[in-house]
C-alpha cells in the first residue's frame, strides 16, 4: 500500500489453525516477530483466521510472545480459501497499517500472502532464512537463497507497505511458553461478503502417504531417479520410521508418479529445514538444492562420485544405494532394539 510511510507500525505474524490446534509454525513466527518488534521498539501482533478458535489458542499465542491477537472467526473461514482469507486480511491492514506482516512458507503462507500482495499493492520476498532491520532506516531486511541457491539475497520494501515475507518452516526455535503474560484480544468481525470465495470447498483428502508435513520434520528421508522403481521408495519409508522422519522426493521422481507431490522437495515443491537431510538416489539439481539447502546435517547417497549433491553434503557415499540401505536399516533396527 503506499501512503504516509510512519502511519504504518507493528509486526504482524498469520498464525494458522489446523482443525482446532494451532500450528507450530505459528509460535516459530512469533520467535522471528518478537526480535523484530524489540528491535524496533513496537509491538508484536498475531492474527488468527478461521472458525470455532479457542481462547486457549489466542492465548497460546501470547504466551509465545504476541502482545495483540486479532481474531476472525466465521464459519466460513472454517476452511483456507486464498481470497477468503486474503480480504480478510486486507481489511485488518487497512484499518490497523503494520510496518511488517510476515507468515510462514507452508502451504497457507506461500497461497494467501502473494495474493495478499497483490491486493494491497506491496512487495512479498519468499522462503526467507533470515529476518533482520536495518541499522539507521528499520527497513525489514529479508534474506533468502537465489539462483538455485548458489547466492544469498537480501531485500528490501523501502516504498510501500506493510513489507512482508514468508520464512522457511523450522528456521527459527519458538520461545518458550510463558503463561504469565498477558495481550490484548481484539476480535473483528465483517459483512459477509468479506468472507465470500470464488473457491468451493469440497472435501479435505489426507495424505495418507505421509504421517505429517515434510516442512515440519526433523529428519527428512528423500528418493530421486537413483531409486529405479517407486515400489524401492519402501525402503525410504522404512528408513524414516526408524528414524521418526518423513520422506522426501526429487521432482523427477514425482513426475514419473513413484510418489505423491506433497513429498517433493525442490523450488517447485516444498523447502525443508531438518537437522537431518538423507539423499539417496538424487543427483543434485539446482532446483532440489534450493529447497534443502537449509538442512542442519546433509548425507548423501550415490554411485556417481561426481553427483552435484557431494558438493553440498556434509557426509557422502559413493556406493549402491541398494548395496547400503538394507545395510542402514538392518543397523538402525539394531540400534533402536538395544535402547529398548
Amino acid at each position: 500500500m503506499k501512503g504516509s510511510i510512519p502511519e504504518y507500525k507493528g509486526v504482524w505474524t498469520l498464525g494458522e489453525q489446523r482443525g482446532k490446534e494451532i500450528s507450530s509454525v505459528s509460535y516459530e513466527l512469533l520467535a522471528w516477530g518478537r526480535g523484530l518488534a524489540d528491535k524496533l521498539k513496537t509491538e508484536l501482533s498475531s492474527v488468527l483466521v478461521g472458525h470455532k478458535i479457542s481462547e486457549e489458542n489466542i492465548q497460546s499465542l501470547i504466551h509465545r510472545g504476541a502482545d495483540k491477537v486479532y481474531v476472525v472467526d466465521h464459519p466460513l473461514l472454517e476452511h483456507f480459501t486464498p481470497d477468503g482469507y486474503g480480504k480478510v486480511l486486507k481489511k485488518l491492514i487497512e484499518e490497523y497499517k503494520p510496518s511488517i506482516m510476515i507468515a510462514s512458507a507452508t502451504t497457507i503462507g506461500r497461497t494467501v500472502m502473494p495474493v495478499l500482495a497483490a491486493m494491497i499493492e506491496t512487495g512479498l520476498t519468499a522462503d526467507c532464512t533470515g529476518l533482520d532491520i536495518e541499522e539507521g532506516t528499520g527497513l525489514l531486511l529479508q534474506t533468502r537463497p537465489a539462483i538455485g541457491g548458489n547466492v544469498m539475497a537480501t531485500i528490501k520494501t523501502p516504498e510501500h507497505r506493510p513489507q512482508m515475507a514468508t520464512v522457511r518452516p523450522k528456521s527459527k526455535r519458538p520461545l518458550p511458553a510463558d503463561n504469565s503474560r498477558k495481550g490484548e484480544v481484539i476480535k473483528k468481525e465483517y459483512p459477509e461478503d468479506i468472507y465470500s470465495s470464488k473457491v468451493k470447498f469440497l472435501e479435505f483428502v489426507k495424505d495418507k502417504t505421509a504421517e505429517a508435513p515434510i516442512q515440519e520434520a526433523d529428519v527428512v528421508i528423500a528418493g530421486g531417479k537413483g531409486l529405479k522403481d517407486g515400489k524401492n521408495f519402501k525402503m525410504l519409508y522404512k528408513i524414516a520410521k526408524l528414524l521418526d522422519g518423513a520422506v522426501g522426493a526429487s521432482r523427477q521422481a514425482v513426475d514419473m508418479g513413484w510418489i505423491p507431490y506433497s513429498h517433493q522437495v525442490g523450488l517447485s515443491g516444498k523447502t525443508v529445514s531438518p537437522r537431518l537431510y538423507v539423499a539417496m538416489g538424487i543427483s543434485g539439481a539446482v532446483q532440489h538444492l534450493a529447497g534443502m539447502s537449509s538442512a542442519e546435517t546433509v548425507v548423501a547417497i550415490n554411485s556417481d562420485p561426481d553427483a552435484n549433491i557431494f558438493k553440498v553434503s556434509d557426509f557422502g557415499i559413493v556406493g549402491d544405494l541398494f548395496d547400503i540401505a538394507p545395510v542402514l536399516i538392518s543397523k538402525l533396527k539394531e540400534i533402536k532394539n538395544q535402547r529398548k
